[in-house]
């Protein structure tokens, strides 16, 4: 056998094999992908037809259209999502998943999309009783205000008596003392409004007077008003849980295999956890536990949707954490998606859907 055939037999016994390796290479954009997922508000939400929508969803469905691919959603739990992804029966994690050095040694992810941090949510304390309500009107600030309108008034009326009492005897005369609470008398019914017009200045000195009394009334009032109204709020919704620090002294639920697990497990409080952060938020809610600690996004948007006004999150965010979509270690789709990721959450959209579910 010369050259020339021998070279022609191992071109014809590698054929079958360089096919098989282009249609693999290739297989990526021709099969359906499988997308894994999970119930993980306002990230990845299923509504009553069965349709997924969502911040991910949403994000994941423009990456698919720029790559051109096709795929189906399958829903899991987090512990489930997180084995599907690990043992690749799924092409792709998208929910609301943190970039842990624990999840990274079992899987690879994509750039982070959205940075958020662990919340906590508590049952609004009704302080409304008597002594409540006294602690916050016996505040410093709020008799320094009362102050300045007694003040006022005393000021106010002596002027009103000084400028009247000679040209307005009937209402301003009399004793000094008798005019000076004409004076003070009429000042606080221009104050508060109620103006019952027994007594008005005649004087252009006087009117004068009582228009500059009046606009300043106005302003003290509402500051007065919205001062009042800001305390009894701040009353009624404190709590004895301000912060991550006192976590360590009521009871406190999270949902098993989140981060926010790890982070209790990490500061050694003691805790019981729920399958979902619902189950979770409900318990606060009777009582059966104190505090709820999960992704902060994520209670904030159940508390104002499903939970209002039974349970209120905390302002602070905590123990800062990263979403990413996570992908199977060693993926051959992990470059494309993070090119169509940068080039998605650089666009305009990416702001509305922001806003959209999150506010922000």
């Amino acid at each position: 056998m010369n050259v020339k055939s021998a070279f022609g037999v191992i071109v014809f016994l590698l054929l079958p094999v360089t096919s098989h390796l282009c249609a693999q290479s290739g297989d990526n954009h021709q099969r359906k992908l499988l997308i894994g997922t999970k119930v993980a508000p306002p990230f990845a939400m299923k509504d009553s037809s069965g349709v997924w929508r969502g911040l991910s969803i949403e994000l994941w469905q423009r990456i698919a259209a720029d790559m051109k691919m096709e795929y189906e959603f399958r829903e899991y739990d987090l512990q489930g999502l997180l084995r599907a992804v690990r043992d690749s029966t799924v092409d792709a994690g998208v929910a609301a998943l943190s970039i842990t050095a624990e999840r990274e040694a079992l899987m690879d992810f994509t750039h982070p999309y959205y940075n958020s941090g662990l919340g906590i949510a508590v049952v609004p304390t009704r302080k409304a009783e008597w002594l409540g309500v006294l602690e916050q009107l016996l505040s410093l600030k709020l008799l320094l205000i009362i102050a300045l309108l007694a003040i006022g008034t005393v000021v106010v009326g002596a002027l009103m008596w000084l400028v009247e009492r000679g040209r307005n005897p009937s209402q301003f005369g009399g004793t000094g003392l008798r005019g000076l609470g004409s004076g003070m008398w009429w000042s606080a019914v221009t104050m508060t409004t109620v103006g019952y017009g027994d007594k008005a200045p005649v004087t252009l000195i006087g009117r004068l007077l009582a228009l500059c009394w009046m606009i300043a009334a106005i302003i003290i009032i509402s500051v007065f008003t919205a001062t009042i109204t800001a305390k009894l709020t701040v009353s009624q919704l404190e709590s004895s849980i301000r912060g991550p620090e006192d976590l360590a002294n009521v009871n406190v639920g999270t949902v098993i295999g989140s981060t926010s697990e790890r982070y209790l497990q990490a500061h050694h409080v003691r805790y019981r956890t729920f399958k979902t952060p619902v189950e979770g938020l409900s318990s606060v809610a009777s009582g059966t536990i104190d505090a709820m600690v999960y992704d902060a996004p994520m209670l904030q948007y159940l508390c104002s949707h499903q939970m209002r006004d039974a349970v209120h999150v905390l302002p602070n965010v905590f123990e800062r954490q990263y979403y990413g979509i996570a992908l199977p270690a060693r993926s051959p789709l992990r470059k494309e998606i993070n090119k169509a990721l940068l080039n998605e959450t650089h666009q305009t959209v990416w702001g509305d859907l922001l806003f959209e579910y999150l506010g922000e």
